[in-house]
């Protein structure tokens, strides 16, 4: 049975991430990094494009699982006629070379297992040459190759182009199987103690996991959000992907399916702030360091996105011979939106700086430059159309959301010299270009008849951005024209409770066909928009309704079907948990504090 997205969890090494199924089966794994072509790529495809299932012989999806207490290390269970076994599955923290471990436990009875390993190179493309060496399975392709062995070895034989076993487990056995991958041309790397590193992976997650100050309500979803969040961090460099996959539909069936694998610099406030506010200082300035080196270079050549170690080329291609998650074509590779002109980036990178700045992060002498070289460029760009937040592939707008950013642009340099006279910079010039932009917005982005901001000048499309408007400062949370724009989203943007980006109906906003789920992300900025004008207890019930579409294991895509009741798109999704820990904090100051509205 094809496994949906929501049930998936994520394992990994920071460095990269394999999501392993209900059934079992490690379904996708990109070696050796997030962005590198995938061994395992079934999630996009069939077997036939590469897996790696482990489970009792003749049996389905696992009785429950779960992560082992604040860690990355998962546990499934099934429930077998015969007996229970737990299979535990984790990437230890690297040392040169990517491991994966799998730890088949007997708990009791006597449980029948079978393994097929299917490798296929270069998104399931390239089916490498297996070999016997020194008691493992080598598999060699090109620049890859893997070692696969066992303790205590297991009795293996070739099958299809692929690597089967079958082995008992009784109450209290335990068979380890750990997968290495290295550079084809290097020799075999070190091996790995299955046993010690478990116990060594679940000391390090549970030691980072203490170090999260929060202690309020929603917790348990605060810190499996934060360990999502810190599984997708690229460790070499700080840098955040978007999500650790490519393709997976916004539509099933449908063609809006996009590669993630990339750090968008649209997340950048968001994160820090979330990062900051649970006491992950080291995380905040390692991901605030990576965005310095990213952005690096001419004001004008500024990207939305960029690779992991911040590359700046990332083509767009198609895999023709993936058949798509459940039938979705095409599959991607690249992204074409990095050539898009965002100019909401040029806010986002200096809202970013400046909440490191006024946080209590060290200084980095360059960065201030920076930002007067952003404010320099955006000052003369800021009039122009774009393509705006939600990456549209149709013609360029004066998007509200774009506009909006470039006053936020211009209030933290503002604010940053008010603070700081010392420092280089024209305070007034800053000043006259906030209020500009902030006229303009009120004067073509408002609809007064409706009494709401729009999607664009001269538009009656809404946008969910603008929920963020109370959110960044541009107008106060009680001001007529923010509850308004409130009213509009929630009355117009709602679909089974929840928030589309913008509405599906009539002509195409963003150039494509077919629809998609609701925005998980535009549906806790309305919850934090309701919060902000005092509809608190409004905005408790919809998180609440956001925390009860997590899967069993606490995580989130990036969109949701209502209808279908089921998670779409890239998963797992950083956007949608780093807005689920901001709302979660925010509510929790709310709830404390004396007074509140219960509307």
């Amino acid at each position: 049975m094809t496994q949906r997205i929501e049930d998936y969890a994520l394992i990994g090494d920071l460095q990269t991430a394999a999501l392993v199924g209900r059934d079992g089966s490690i379904d996708w794994l990109c070696l050796p990094r997030f962005d590198s072509g995938a061994c395992f790529a079934a999630l996009l495809g069939d077997d036939e494009n590469g897996h790696w299932r482990i489970a009792p012989a003749g049996a389905g999806d696992c009785t429950r699982r779960s992560y082992r207490g604040e860690s990355l290390v998962l546990e499934s269970v099934w429930e077998t006629p015969s007996g229970t076994v737990k299979v535990t599955d984790f990437m230890p923290q690297r040392d040169t070379a990517p491991d994966i471990v799998r730890i088949v436990e007997g708990v009791t009875g006597q449980v029948e297992m079978a393994g097929t390993l299917r490798l296929r190179f270069d998104y399931g493309s390239v089916v490498p040459w297996m070999r016997r060496s020194d008691g493992h399975r080598v598999a060699v392709a090109g620049p890859d190759s893997v070692w696969l062995r066992s303790e205590p070895e297991v009795k293996t034989w070739g099958q299809h182009f692929s690597t089967c076993s079958s082995f008992t487990v009784a109450a209290g056995e335990k068979v380890a199987f750990v997968l290495t991958w290295h550079p084809s041309e290097d020799p075999r790397p070190a091996l790995v103690d299955p046993h010690e590193a478990l116990v060594n992976a679940l000391e390090d997650w549970h030691a980072w996991s203490a170090r999260c100050r929060y202690q309020g309500p929603y917790r348990e979803a605060v810190i499996r959000s934060l360990i999502t969040l810190k599984a997708l961090t690229f460790g070499p460099t700080g840098g955040i992907v978007a999500a650790p996959t490519t393709s997976l539909p916004e539509e099933i069936g449908g063609v809006r399916n996009w590669d993630y694998r990339f750090c968008w610099l649209r997340d950048s406030t968001l994160t820090l702030g979330a990062l900051l506010a649970c006491g992950y200082l080291d995380e905040a300035a390692a991901w605030r360091d990576w965005l310095l080196r990213a952005v690096a270079g001419s004001p004008g050549d500024l990207q939305i996105m960029y690779g992991l170690a911040g590359e700046r080329r990332l083509p767009e291609t198609e895999l023709g011979w993936l058949r798509g998650h459940e039938g979705s074509v095409p599959v991607r590779t690249g992204n074409g939106a990095v050539t898009q002109l965002q100019l909401d980036v040029y806010g986002e990178v200096i809202d970013s700086l400046h909440l490191a700045r006024t946080s209590g992060l060290s200084n980095e002498p360059h960065a201030w430059s920076l930002q007067l070289a952003l404010l320099g460029f955006l000052e003369s760009r800021w009039r122009e159309p774009d393509e705006g937040l939600w990456e549209v592939r149709g013609p360029r707008r004066h998007f509200v959301h774009s506009k909006v950013m470039a006053w936020v642009a211009a209030d933290r340099a503002v604010r940053t010299l008010e603070a700081e006279p010392k420092l280089r910079g024209d305070v007034e010039q800053w000043r006259r270009m906030r209020d500009e932009v902030h006229q303009e917005v009120c004067e073509k982005g408002f609809d007064p008849e409706r009494n709401t901001f729009t999607q664009s000048y001269g538009s009656t499309e809404l946008d969910a951005a603008t929920l963020l408007i109370p959110q960044v400062g541009f107008l106060p949370p009680d001001d007529p024209r923010v509850v308004g724009t409130v009213d509009a989203v929630r009355d117009e943007l709602c679909h089974g409770g929840l928030v589309r980006r913008y509405s599906m109906e009539g002509p195409s906003v963003d150039g494509l066909p077919g629809g998609e789920g609701t925005f998980l992300v535009c549906s806790f900025w309305l919850a934090d928009a309701l919060r902000l004008t005092g509809r608190v207890k409004e905005a408790e019930a919809l998180f609440e309704k956001l925390l009860s579409l997590r899967n069993d294991v606490g995580l989130l895509a990036e969109e949701y079907d209502p209808v279908a009741g089921r998670q779409l798109g890239n998963f797992p999704q950083a956007f949608s948990h780093i807005g689920l820990v901001n709302t979660a904090l925010a509510l929790a100051r709310a709830l404390e504090a004396p007074g509140q509205d219960a509307g």
